[in-house]
């Protein structure tokens, strides 16, 4: 088996940088539904409940595609091209079917958890492939990723604010077509590298091996305390924004692309992230970040209604440093976990996060009615709290070294 070291460097990152787009595209039609929720509650005369599905509905799906797959052991058992091109193409179908078939609700959310399920075999999946790629650079290689699907997710924020905040379905649309580009990228441009190890044959203690690694747990916490509060925030910043907007007199169309640029700073966050975790260590990296991304989420209620450029200014610090850890957590699974089941190991993290994201996304609308947008993101800060815990405890680990080459 060759290094990645040995392969052309221009070909290399040819095909990473191929992958992170196609990542990009596909996870357009994550929060595409969500991204029009005020048009479909008027449409639909939609409750808090069911605008809280519209985005649920998809990691209940993720949840459940990406278990099944981590419980068959499937992302290292299917050929990663195809997986993941498969799954990219049968997304954005999905999506395309909301505005083409559904009168309502309940069709919207089966086609929403479709979504999810399908997307389970994009993100892992594309991750897989990546660490096939990198070494050394490795958390610069997943955060590149990760910023991708960072930039993805804010995308229909973006196509939002350009065709009009009442019209729902051509956003819709447009999120399902850049999925379709992404398959096609991944089709033609994307193959595993080097680094690809031999697929394990399916026995069911590949899971309870994975479970029972204490280093690979911690950073999995980490990742969850992470996540606890990452998806309530993308999920809950848009309208947060319009409400503050509202008060402020700022026109909605602004809401959406301060909302498109919350989210996207996080790939710029990312990336860098990814670079500077590889130099100084992946301990050192995640803690910093849920330190600042924890503190924004105390913090930012107490602008809501206020100026709205100190409040964007905090917004966009936010999303820029609330993702740049999560490469590191699943860098940092990737160099822990025996290297057969790295597929099965990112794809169980992922369902774990996501999983635990169900109950911050529903609880954010009560904390709203309960204590209003001032003090409703505050809960948030918990998550941050766990996963420094973790991340310190994994750095006095003597399984740290392996982490960055040694930078802890």
């Amino acid at each position: 088996m060759r290094d990645a070291t040995t392969v052309p460097s221009n070909k290399k990152w040819r095909v990473l940088l191929l992958l992170s787009l196609a990542e990009l595209l596909a996870m357009a039609v994550w929060f595409s539904a969500s991204a029009v929720v005020p048009a479909l509650t008027e449409a639909w005369s939609l409750d808090a409940n069911g605008q809280s599905w519209l985005t649920m509905s998809v990691q209940v799906g993720f949840v459940v595609g990406a278990f099944g797959s981590a419980i068959l052991t499937l992302a290292d058992r299917i050929p990663s091209k195809w997986f993941f091109t498969g799954a990219t193409f049968a997304s954005a179908i999905a999506t395309a079917l909301i505005p083409l078939i559904a009168d309502g609700l309940v069709i919207a959310l089966i086609l929403r958890f479709l979504t999810g399920v399908f997307l389970a075999g994009v993100y892992p999946v594309g991750m897989k492939i990546m660490t096939t790629w990198t070494v050394k650079d490795r958390g610069l290689g997943i955060g590149l990723l990760v910023g991708a699907l960072a930039i993805g997710s804010a995308s229909p924020h973006l196509l939002n604010a350009v065709g009009g905040v009442t019209d729902w379905q051509p956003v819709l649309y447009l999120a399902a077509g850049l999925a379709a580009i992404g398959g096609f990228i991944g089709l033609f441009f994307i193959d595993v590298g080097p680094n690809v190890t031999p697929s394990p044959k399916f026995e069911w203690q590949h899971i309870s091996k994975i479970l029972r690694d204490k280093d690979v747990m911690l950073a999995n916490l980490g990742y969850l305390g992470h996540m606890w509060e990452l998806y309530a925030m993308w999920a809950w910043i848009p309208a947060f924004l319009l409400a503050s907007f509202a008060i402020s007199g700022v026109d909605a169309t602004m809401a959406s692309v301060v909302a498109f640029m919350v989210v996207a700073a996080g790939g710029i966050g990312s990336f860098l992230a990814g670079k500077l975790a590889d130099q100084f260590g992946r301990t050192t990296l995640t803690t910093l970040s849920l330190i600042i991304s924890g503190t924004c989420a105390l913090l930012i209620g107490q602008l809501f209604g206020g100026n709205p450029i100190l409040l964007s200014i905090v917004a966009v610090v936010w999303g820029f440093t609330i993702i740049a850890d999560s490469a590191q957590f699943s860098a940092c699974v990737t160099e822990l976990a025996d290297r057969r089941f790295v597929g099965t190991a990112l794809t169980l993290q992922t369902s774990l996060g996501f999983l635990l994201t169900l109950f911050s996304i529903r609880l954010t609308p009560t904390f709203v009615d309960l204590v209003g947008w001032q003090w409703a993101f505050a809960f948030l800060a918990f998550g941050p709290v766990v996963g420094i815990i973790a991340m310190m405890t994994l750095r006095r680990s003597p399984a740290s070294i392996k982490l960055a080459a040694g930078k802890r």
